[in-house]
This record gives structure tokens, C-alpha cells and sequence, in this order.
């Protein structure tokens, strides 16, 4: 058995109605008797609303009353023969009599009460039933009319009421089972409360309705007829390129129909969703065309993303303080006022510091919303714990959407480099945990434009294969190996990219093999080679070789592939690197790789220079691409030393902490390397010269952390018995923090074209007060993010994420 809903444009004609007619005829045909459930005609919910709005005021309403009743009589009249037209006629005006009493009661008292409202709004969905189920019993004599309200209870939130499921199925079942031999129609979006008042299921309510069935009688599916080939990757309205998607999972479709893919609505697929009954989005006005499966066992798809989902027109209300760091329960006032006032919150994002919440609501509960929060913390105001809340208006909601982001690396950074590059702002940013959606928050002049470039992005077929050499098989390389070797079949089914290693080399050993070296026995492989370390050689069997989208990647800390870099941009072959050395050498040096990179057509991608697995560079790029000008950078940007201070608290002492890093792989092979600043030098550097400034490393101001005693010993295990015999020093620094209520931050700054890296003391009102593990985090002050910088934050140390880092990178360069 099968649940077939129609909305309204399936209703909204003669034409539409026929067609709906000989879908369900097919079914019957069939053998099937199928529950249909129907819409109000096309237009008539909103002429219901705006009727009973103007008689609220104490105007008119008999001629939009007889515009409603003229449109259903005239089709009849096209539809039912002349012997059949008074019955339907009859019950019709029945039903236009008593809502004109209503409406005249309305007018009367010049009130409009939600109970009201919804029965007024229910005669929609009662209207176009009765006709349709009137003109289908004169092609099939076993049509029959259920009123929904008999049978879906409620409670009594007239607008948008919450369904009694146990209560509900019982009934549902009970009238199927007494009408078995019948075709039902049913009314859809109406339901009753307790006391048999009628009450309405909210937006999307008549797919609710159909879902409600289709889950009571355990349907074969449900099939939800529209005006459109089922769910597009896109609005059609605006990307021309959007195509129908065969498939989705509930999830998918959740997301999509969340964030304004009007086609199908969130609480329609729950019903479905427990019970695993696929929904399927067809078009009444081509009804060959399969249409869109919603269920619960996809087929594995090659797509990044499934859709790309607006909203158009809504306002953002921006909070912050310092009295919001750090207190429990403001977040719960805050939302739960919302809640309380029936005002939808679209998208929330919080600052990491806690200082500043975005959230976004519709146009019309902007003002609104502004009043009840002044309202609701008028002490905070007023004490200056809290800024005065700021409105912004014309914007978008744009969302990336799909279940394979979990697994896709760079997707957030191909949704920024699309729009930075074509000058799109994103005034807000938000990501659930899950990693089924991104959503950015735009102008909303920018958003057509915004879905096209995103749409071009993500909707690339991209059946490449990437020719990999590797130099270093360290912690990162091996890390690599096994990453890529884990992903070889997503690669190439979701990414449509076949990443062949055909050339690894450490200090002793190289090996090369144009048809791809096994990842499963590769060490095998380089040891049982003869052919010796050689790096010029290497270069040359790379160039030699001569493949297609060929890939240099240096995992090494070495200085010495750097002396080859240009050569290898030169020769058309991109390179990916975790090695700081290059970017951080000479200015001259970093502009040549890049003039030579641009001048070839390859890249030069080195994302893990900076931040391992997190995007800066690319953040800081994308907003140089829009037009953004950067004022200030400020940024933790080692891991390892983030990881020493968050360690470095209570009994904890120096020396053991530090042991404790390095024991984990976060520190280089000397620690000193770290915690003498260079590494993070090397990194302010690179984010310095990114940024547009010409800096040299002896212009980066550095503040030692370390006594001369133990920058001066003569090898680690001296360096290891020096920290020992200077506890007490960095005793006194940690008591001395603690006892102001601070923590210490090892930050870096550039700002006016100075970049300085010093030991500092922070409280909680510092946005990096709360930084944990070895994460990093940096903070972009730009023209567009003045107010509230745009923060990067995540793990920043350690091989799984360097090695993750250098493996986006990669997919990346086989995205260009």
C-alpha cells in the first residue's frame, strides 16, 4: 500500500486534477488502493489567512469568499458530469456557509484567536478533499472522503500542533481496516485536539499528514507529488545548472529542507524516518521522471556535497559581552526566552571565547527579538556587561549539504576559496558536529551569485590521477602512506581522483615506479631497493619520467629539498609541503616559489607550515581573494607549546611536562627547537608574508621562554638536566600566573606590518584563555571582521593531523 500527497499546484487546476486522477487511477489499475492525501487548492491557505486577518480589522471579505467558492464550483462544473455536480455542489457550500459564519464571527468581535485561525485555515484542505474525492468517485466508485481531524489527535497548539502518535495510529488503523475496499482521501495538514477542536500540523503540514498514514499503516512508500523533478542540488531559480538528485538519505534531505529547499519539510520525513519508509518527491506535471528517493540505505555516492541550500531574507542579532565568558546558563536564558516567545532561531554560532553569540531569525521577529533580550537582560546592559544588541538585515542563509563532507577533505575550504574568490563576505559561519552542513551567513545581494560559484565548485567531475613523488618517510610520510592507502576506493569514488605514489625516497633509499608503488608493502619495497639516496637524482628521475598532474611532496625538516623547489615549479610540477624551511627562508626565496608556481600554472600548496590540519593559510587567503585587507593576526601557533603550558599547572613541573611532549611526537627531535621560539617564528612568518608585508626572519621579535643555561647546552640530555636545575624559575612563572587567575599563552602578533612572538599572562576575558590540548588557535582582525575577528581553532600538532593537512593539500591540488 502506498500514501500519494498532492499539494496545492497538483490541486490548483483542472488540468493539475486530471493528472492527479490518473496517477492514482494507475495505482487502482494496479491493484492498490492508495490513501491520498490533499492540499488546498493552490493560493487558497493564504487567501484563508488574509480574509480572516481583514475581518479581524473590520474589513470585507465576501468577495475574496466568493473568488474561493467561484474557483472550486468552476471546477466541478469542468470535471463532474451535470448529474453529478449537485451533490458536490451541496457539500461545498455547506462548507463556505459555515466559513463565512466564522469570518462573520470574526469580524464581529475583531478578534482572530489562534483556535480560530486554524479552523478558518482547515477549510482549504476540507474544500479541495471534498472535490476531488467528489470527481474521483464518479471514475472509481470506491472513493471515499476522510475528514483528518477524525482520526490525527493533537494537543492544542492551534498553529503548529504536536501529534499524539499512539492515540493517532490506533485511530488510523481502526479506519483503514473498516475501509479496506476503498480509496481514501484524506484532508491534509488538519487535525483535532482532545475535545475534538480542529487544530493544524504547521508548515508542511499536509506532507505531515501523509507521513502520519504512511507510518501508521506501514506504506510500501510514500510518494509526495509537486510542481518539481524532486530535490534539486540547488534552487532552480537561480542556478540554471541545478539538477535533481536521484537520491538522499533522511538526514541529507533534513538538512536541505531545514535551510529553505522548499520541496519537502523536516517533520514530514520523522514519521518515515523511524519506520524506514522511503519518500519519494515526484512531479505532477511530469510524472515519467523518477523523481527523488528519500531513504534510509543510500547508494554510495562520488559527491562531496549533495545540495546547496538557501535562505533568502533574514536578519542576524549579535550578542557580546564580557559578562557572557564563562556563565553557565546565559545561552539557556537567551534560547529559551526565543522558545518561549515563538520566535524561530535559523542558525546559531558562538565565538570560542564565549564572548559573542550570532544567531538569525526571520525579518519580521527582528525587532522583536531585540526587545524581549533588552528586556530579559536589562541589568547586564546597563552594568555594560553585555554591548547593546546589534540587528543586520539583508541577508542569506547559503548551506552545503551531505553526508560524504564527514569524510571529504577540504569542503569547507572549497566553500571559501569559491566564495572569497568571487567576492562574496561571509558575515558568520556555522557547523554541527556531525558535518552534514556548512552554513555561511552572506549578503543577500551576493547570493545568487554565491550558489552559482559554489554550485560550479562542488559539481566538477574530477576523474583524475594525481602522480605523487615523496621525499621523508618520518612520522608524517608514513602517516601519509597509511592515509591515503585507507582511502584509495573514496578517493576515487567520491572524489573522482586516483592518487598513484610513484616515487619515495629517505636518507638511504629511493625507489620509483610509474604504475603506482603498493602502499600495503612499500618499507619492503625501499629497503629491498638498490638504489641509494640521492636527491639531485630523484629530481631528475621525477622530471624524466615526465606524468601527468605530477606532485612533488616534501614531508621532511630538511633544509635540502628546498634548493629544488623553484626547479620543480619550473617544470610544470606542483608541489606540497610540510616543510617550514622554504617559506621561511629568505623573502626573496618565497616570492620565487610563488612568481614560479604562478607563471607555470601549478601549485604551491603548504598548509601545514602553519596551523598542521587546520586552515589559516587558506582561511587567510580566501579573505585576501575577497578583498579583505587584514589589520591583525594574533595566533598560538605551536602545538607543541600549547600542548606544554596547558600541562604545565598545579604540581606539574617544567621538566616533565616537556618530556611528556616530546614522548607524544609533538616536539621536533630537539625541543628546544620549539620552545625557543623558532618554529613558531617560522610560522608567523609565513602568515606575515601571506598577509602582504616583506618580512625577514630577524624582523620576527621573539621572546625567549628559556634561561641562557638551557638554550646554550651542548645536547638534548644536557638540554633535559638543565630544565631540571631551573624549576624553580619556571615554578615561579607558573605560581605567579595562577595566582593572578591566568594562564600562560606563548602568542604571536603581526599588526602594522610587526610581527613579535612573546610569553604572556591571560584571563578569561582573552579569547585564548580556554585553549586545551595541544589545539591552536588564531584570531583574523580584518576590515570586514572589525568587530568580531574571524577565529581559527583546532589540534595543531601531532603526525595524524600534519599528515591529514599534507593529504588536503593534495586533494586540492587535484581539485585545480
Amino acid at each position: 500500500m502506498k500514501v500519494l500527497k498532492f499539494g496545492g499546484t497538483s490541486v490548483g487546476s483542472v488540468n493539475s486534477i486530471t493528472t492527479l486522477l490518473d496517477i492514482v487511477k494507475k495505482e487502482v489499475d494496479n491493484g492498490e488502493k492508495p490513501v491520498v492525501v490533499l492540499s488546498a487548492m493552490g493560493g487558497v491557505t493564504n487567501l484563508l489567512i488574509n480574509m480572516a486577518e481583514e475581518a479581524a480589522k473590520g474589513n470585507e471579505f465576501t468577495a475574496q469568499l466568493a473568488e474561493l467558492e467561484k474557483r472550486h464550483f468552476d471546477v466541478v462544473k469542468s470535471l463532474l458530469e451535470i448529474s453529478n455536480q449537485n451533490p458536490a455542489f451541496t457539500r461545498l457550500k455547506i462548507q463556505f456557509n459555515q466559513l463565512e459564519e466564522l469570518l462573520q464571527g470574526v469580524l464581529t468581535l475583531r478578534e482572530l484567536t489562534p483556535k480560530t485561525r486554524a479552523l478558518i485555515v482547515s477549510f482549504g484542505e476540507r474544500c479541495s478533499t471534498i472535490m476531488v474525492s467528489k470527481i474521483a468517485a464518479q471514475h472509481f466508485k470506491n472513493a471515499f472522503f476522510v475528514d483528518a481531524s477524525d482520526v490525527i489527535k493533537t494537543d492544542s497548539a492551534y498553529g503548529n500542533a504536536k501529534v499524539d502518535t499512539e492515540l493517532t495510529e490506533l485511530l488510523i488503523r481502526d479506519l483503514h481496516q473498516a475501509n479496506t475496499d476503498k480509496v481514501l482521501f484524506v484532508t491534509g495538514f488538519i487535525a483535532s485536539n482532545g475535545e475534538g477542536q480542529i487544530t493544524t500540523l504547521g508548515r508542511g503540514g499536509s506532507d505531515y499528514t501523509a507521513a502520519i498514514f504512511g507510518a501508521a499503516l506501514n506504506a510500501e512508500e510514500i510518494q509526495i507529488w509537486t510542481d518539481v523533478n524532486g530535490m534539486m542540488t540547488a534552487d532552480p531559480r537561480m542556478v540554471k545548472k541545478a539538477f535533481p538528485l536521484p537520491e538522499l538519505t533522511y538526514t541529507e534531505a533534513m538538512e536541505l529542507s531545514y535551510f529553505g529547499a522548499k520541496v519537502i519539510y523536516p517533520p514530514t520525513m520523522i514519521p518515515a524516518f523511524l519506520k524506514k519508509i522511503p519518500i519519494v518527491i515526484k512531479n505532477t506535471f511530469d510524472t515519467e521522471f523518477a523523481g527523488t528517493v528519500i531513504k534510509h540505505d543510500c547508494r554510495e555516492s562520488n559527491l562531496a556535497i549533495k545540495g546547496i541550500s538557501s535562505i533568502n531574507n533574514i536578519s542576524i542579532l549579535n550578542l557580546q559581552g564580557s559578562g557572557m565568558v564563562g556563565k553557565s546558563g546565559f545561552s539557556g536564558r537567551l534560547f529559551s526566552l526565543l522558545a518561549r516567545e515563538q520566535i524561530n532561531v535559523i542558525l546559531i554560532t558562538q565565538s570560542s571565547s564565549e564572548h559573542s553569540i550570532t544567531f538569525a531569525v526571520q525579518p519580521d521577529n527582528a525587532l522583536r527579538a531585540k526587545a524581549l533580550i533588552e528586556q530579559e537582560f536589562e541589568l547586564e546592559l546597563l552594568a555594560n556587561k553585555l554591548d547593546a544588541v546589534v540587528i543586520e538585515d539583508n541577508l542569506a542563509i547559503l548551506a552545503v549539504v551531505g553526508e560524504n563532507m564527514k569524510q571529504t577533505p577540504g569542503v569547507s575550504g572549497k566553500l571559501f576559496h569559491a566564495l572569497g574568490r568571487n567576492g562574496v563576505n561571509v558575515r558568520a559561519i556555522a557547523q554541527g558536529s556531525s558535518e552534514y552542513n556548512i552554513s555561511v551567513i552572506i549578503g543577500e545581494h551576493d547570493l545568487a551569485k554565491a550558489l552559482n560559484a559554489v554550485h560550479d565548485a562542488f559539481f566538477v567531475d574530477l576523474y583524475k590521477t594525481l602522480y605523487a613523488f615523496c621525499l621523508g618517510t618520518g612520522n608524517i610520510g608514513k602517516t601519509l602512506f597509511k592515509q591515503l592507502n585507507a582511502h584509495t576506493e573514496f578517493l576515487r569514488k567520491e572524489n573522482g581522483i586516483q592518487v598513484k605514489i610513484v616515487g619515495i625516497s629517505n636518507t638511504r633509499k629511493m625507489i620509483f615506479n610509474s604504475d603506482g608503488i603498493n602502499l600495503d608493502n612499500w618499507e619492503e619495497k625501499l629497503e629491498a631497493s638498490n638504489k641509494q639516496a640521492d636527491l639531485r637524482a630523484f629530481i631528475d628521475v621525477m622530471k624524466d619520467m615526465n606524468l601527468p598532474n605530477c606532485v612533488f611532496i616534501d614531508n621532511t625538516a630538511s633544509p635540502k629539498p628546498i634548493e629544488f623547489y623553484e626547479e620543480v615549479l619550473n617544470s610544470t610540477i606542483s608541489v606540497v609541503t610540510c616543510n617550514k624551511i622554504g617559506n621561511s627562508g629568505s623573502y626573496d626565496q618565497y616570492k620565487r616559489f610563488r612568481d614560479a608556481a604562478r607563471q607555470h600554472g601549478v601549485d604551491f600548496f603548504y598548509e601545514t607550515n602553519v596551523g598542521a590540519g587546520l586552515p589559516i593559510i587558506r582561511t587567510l587567503k580566501d579573505l585576501m581573494n575577497s578583498g579583505d585587507r587584514v589589520q591583525r593576526i594574533e595566533a598560538i601557533l605551536s602545538g607543541t607549546i600549547s600542548f606544554i603550558f596547558n600541562q604545565f599547572k598545579g604540581d606539574a613541573n617544567f621538566h616533565d611536562v616537556v618530556k611528556l611532549a616530546q614522548e607524544k611526537g609533538y616536539t621536533e627531535p630537539d625541543p628546544r627547537d620549539d620552545l625557543r621560539g623558532t618554529d613558531f617564528m617560522r610560522k608567523i612568518l609565513i602568515l606575515a608574508r601571506d598577509a602582504g608585508h616583506t618580512l625577514e626572519a630577524a624582523d620576527v621579535e621573539i621572546e625567549s621562554m628559556l634561561p641562557k643555561s638551557c638554550l646554550e647546552a651542548a645536547t638534548v640530555e644536557d638540554f633535559y638536566a638543565c630544565l631540571k636545575q631551573e624549576d624553580a624559575y619556571f615554578a615561579a612563572i607558573k605560581d605567579k600566573a595562577e595566582a593572578e587567575g591566568k594562564v600562560l599563552r606563548y602568542i604571536g602578533k603581526l599588526e602594522d606590518g610587526k610581527a613579535s612572538i612573546t610569553l604572556q599572562m591571560v584571563d578569561e576575558n582573552h579569547p585564548f584563555y580556554m585553549l586545551s590540548g595541544s589545539d591552536n588557535i588564531i584570531s583574523f582582525t580584518t576590515d570586514r571582521y572589525k568587530e568580531r575577528p574571524l577565529v581559527v581553532k583546532g589540534p595543531g600538532a601531532g603526525a595524524e593531523v600534519t599528515a591529514a593537512g599534507v593529504f588536503a593539500d593534495l586533494i586540492n591540488v587535484g581539485a585545480n
